[in-house]
């Protein structure tokens, strides 16, 4: 029976499927400490896996990941060491858009700003305060994936935004592609979507290309009173940028899933301190609906490939 270690919490469907196919060492026992001893396969949301992991890890057979980012994992060390490494896209996308949504409008309505005030007991000028709407307005979608094609057809179906789609990988589907049915403009290069955009949202991963691919730069560029959302990977937004371009007044606000050094960030983080900064602890997959299919996807998948199959989404 093969061994399967859950390196991460994770919701207990999952596990249970694999009870009675392989023997599971859960998250809380104390063996998942010496994991790299015999695993054959392992669990992963979160836990970095390194060159050292795998060099130890003699075993091991394959890597499953909850979610679709992929920069936590060592993948050219997995291929030194014939480990098989494969994530789980799209199980997460409508959650993650959600937020990218949520986040917009506690942003744009000053709602995380208010409820501070209230609960310091701090008097509240609402003349002072006014929040932006989002009816009619531009929205820069930048990564047309599950998660982006679901945020744009949210932000159109709420608001009535127009939307602007940047890609330079993504290649419709010859059937029911999904932007088929979202009425958008796709733009072919980023420095024409800048000074169209009232509000960015952000759904691509994070790779060399787009490491702080919204910087100082691309920020001035953007309209006054624009308003950047961030639900994919911290470090593609430049967040000393942000903080200047938000402090000048030039961008309005920013709701922020995800952080470039810690997550969840220091509470003495710069952009905390910014009142129109909304901020949340990369939760994007984090509904009950969304954990209990994902747990049991990944478990699923890392089954498969220690029984000799394929896995739907091969990156290793």
């Amino acid at each position: 029976m093969k061994k399967i270690y859950v390196l991460d919490a994770f919701h207990p469907s999952g596990p249970q499927w694999l009870n009675g196919r392989a023997e599971v060492i859960p998250f809380n026992d104390p063996r998942r400490a010496h994991w790299h001893e015999d695993a054959d396969g392992v669990m992963v949301r979160m836990t970095p896996l390194t060159e050292a992991d795998f060099a130890k890890a003699r075993r091991l057979k394959a890597v499953v990941k909850q979610g679709v980012g992929v920069n936590t994992i060592d993948l050219d060390a997995a291929r030194r060491h014939g480990i098989v490494v494969a994530n789980t896209p799209g199980v997460n996308s409508e959650a993650v858009a959600e937020l990218a949504l949520a986040l917009a409008l506690a942003v744009a309505r000053r709602v995380g700003q208010f409820d501070r005030m209230i609960r310091a007991g701090e008097e509240i000028e609402r003349p002072k305060l006014l929040g932006l709407g989002l009816q009619g307005k531009t929205v820069g979608v930048i990564g047309m994936g599950n998660i982006g094609v679901r945020a744009a057809a949210k932000f159109q179906a709420a608001f009535g935004c127009q939307v602007l789609a940047y890609d330079p990988f993504y290649k419709p589907r010859a059937q029911n592609d999904p932007w088929a049915f979202i009425d958008h403009e796709r733009i072919d290069r980023l420095e024409a979507l800048w000074p169209r955009l009232d509000l960015l949202t952000v759904h691509v991963p994070l790779t060399d290309a787009t490491r702080h691919m919204v910087g100082a730069r691309e920020l001035a560029a953007m309209r006054e009173g624009a308003i950047v959302v961030n639900v994919s990977r911290g470090g593609i937004v430049h967040e000393a940028d942000l903080y200047d371009a938000i402090r000048s007044g030039h961008i309005f606000g920013a709701g922020l899933d995800v952080w470039q050094e810690r997550e969840p960030p220091v509470s003495e983080h710069p952009l905390l301190s910014l009142p129109t900064v909304v901020a949340t602890p990369h939760a994007g997959g984090g509904t009950a609906e969304t954990q209990e299919r994902s747990s049991l996807q990944v478990a699923q998948e890392l089954f498969k490939v220690l029984e000799g199959g394929q896995p739907e989404s091969r990156v290793a």
